[in-house]
């Protein structure tokens, strides 16, 4: 009798496990992967050109403008614009604009470098309200890739350069020629 209640206590012992399956031993297919979030992100200075430098795309002497705006236009391969969507300053002039909404729909042809420009909007100073078309800030700048990544456990920010872009004065008083 003692060797019957032995084996019985045996086999429940074994059999036990199957009753209670370990969470641990099983992985969840429910549960994804957490992706990695990748950010196009567009950085740049506006400036007020200098008087002396009218003409040219020098930005010696020239002074930042807080609170000026950019805008980030995206078109796509075909020509189409995909993405808009405008960028104020801060204090010194620097603007960081994350393009919250873009999307690659061909990997080649519609890759930031190639399908994004950056344009000059407004600006807040009296005395310099006029576009210039340093560094293409007219009609777009073109993005540069400089090697700049910002990363964390589960984002990734792509950093490009649209290049310093800067408006100019209202009135230059005209330059004596000798």
């Amino acid at each position: 009798m003692a060797r019957t209640q032995l084996i019985i206590f045996i086999s429940s012992l074994l059999i036990l496990p199957l009753a209670f399956p370990s969470t641990a031993a099983y992985k969840d297919v429910s549960e994804k992967p957490v992706e990695k979030k990748v950010d196009v992100v567009v950085e740049g200075v506006v400036y007020c050109q200098s008087c002396e430098r009218f003409g040219t795309w020098s930005l010696t002497g020239a002074k930042t403008i807080p609170s000026a705006k950019v805008s980030v236009i995206c078109k796509s391969h075909k020509g189409q614009v995909s993405f808009y969507k405008a960028f104020e300053a801060d204090e010194t002039g620097y603007f960081y604009g994350e393009l919250d909404g873009f999307t690659i729909s061909h990997a080649l042809l519609d890759h930031p470098l190639q399908s994004c420009k950056v344009k000059l909007v407004s600006s807040p100073d009296e005395n310099c309200r006029l576009l210039s078309n340093v560094n293409y800030g007219m009609y777009g700048a073109p993005l540069r890739f400089e090697n700049k990544r910002l990363m964390g456990s589960n984002y990734e920010a792509v950093v490009y350069s649209a290049g310093p872009l800067a408006f100019r004065p209202n009135h230059c008083p005209p330059t004596p020629h000798y």
